[in-house]
């Protein structure tokens, strides 16, 4: 079969779509294709902004995405899914793999819990729209008188359920007990808790001020839950510089900024297909990936 039958890449090389003819299912960045009792995981180089896939890619931003999880998985002290980073021989002796390199995860298959696993150490985002009504996120009540981007007293455990399209939605730990029982919930909390700890006090020492992050377990055959998906990429997490770090306002941080500010500046009404990137903020975009995986697993 050939290469351009499999893979689908844009003007400046950034790959866009896998097409292996296997059983697959593809998410917002990544194709995940059934290996019997296993899963091959793809991360391509595409980019969503405000629930919509770009039709610009971001060259190289999967070979990033994995290589930095697959740091993670080797730094945290967890069971993960994460089993090899090499195609699988079988496909290599079918197919032209060479644009899979570097890019793909062999792991477990697991059963998903249905919770986003959120950890956050600083008032940002949606935890800052809740904490000006209410002061609190999710359920944790915080003291008085933080501002935007505030280091919270200590970090704080909000999950949110995993929505098929559009946003996912904040909830308390009380609503995840009621889900999957309290066993399970309380120990994913101590667990992300933890490990969020763990992973903001080593990137402190590389100048990187992790935020907030997001992480997802599943569990094999009813087992202890492990550690599956990506991990602490700048998909998935807040990276701060921590050197120009300051409270009071938004945070210049390493990932998709220049796409959303871009994007927010042009005449999109977010209700159609979003147009193409320029190629400045996808290179800009390019090099903010490149700078949080070079000061991290570098």
């Amino acid at each position: 079969m050939s290469s351009s039958a499999l893979y689908k890449f844009d003007a400046l090389g950034a790959l866009l779509e896998t097409e292996l003819p296997l059983p697959r299912r593809s998410g917002k960045v990544r194709d995940v294709y059934e290996l019997g009792d296993s899963l091959l995981v793809v991360s391509t180089d595409r980019i969503s902004a405000f629930d919509y896939i770009l039709p610009s890619g971001i060259p190289d931003k999967g070979k990033l995405l994995t290589q930095m999880s697959v740091f993670w998985f080797g730094y945290l002290d967890v069971e993960h899914h994460l089993i090899s980073t090499e195609v699988p021989a079988e496909l290599a002796e079918r197919f032209d793999v060479q644009p899979l390199v570097g890019r793909v995860m062999v792991v477990k298959k697991a059963n998903v819990v249905p919770f986003e696993c959120v950890a956050r150490g600083y008032l940002e985002g949606s935890g800052w729209k809740e904490y000006q009504d209410n002061q609190q996120v999710c359920g944790n009540k915080l003291p008085e008188g933080l501002t935007q981007c505030s280091a919270l007293p200590e970090a704080i455990f909000t999950p949110a359920t995993k929505a098929e399209e559009g946003h996912d939605e904040n909830v308390t730990i009380g609503r995840m007990i009621a889900d999957v029982g309290s066993d399970l919930a309380l120990h994913l909390r101590d667990e992300t808790l933890r490990l969020y700890r763990q992973a903001a006090e080593y990137a402190k020492s590389r100048g990187i001020i992790i935020a907030d992050t997001k992480f997802e377990f599943g569990q094999v055959d009813g087992d202890t839950p492990i550690l599956i998906d990506e991990v602490l990429t700048p998909d998935s997490s807040r990276f701060w510089d921590a050197a120009t770090y300051e409270a009071g306002h938004s945070q210049p941080s390493f990932d998709k900024q220049f796409v959303r500010e871009w994007l927010m500046a042009s005449d999109w009404d977010r209700n159609s297909p979003p147009p193409p990137l320029p190629e400045e903020i996808i290179r800009q975009t390019a090099a903010k990936y490149q700078e949080a995986f070079d000061r991290l697993a570098n």
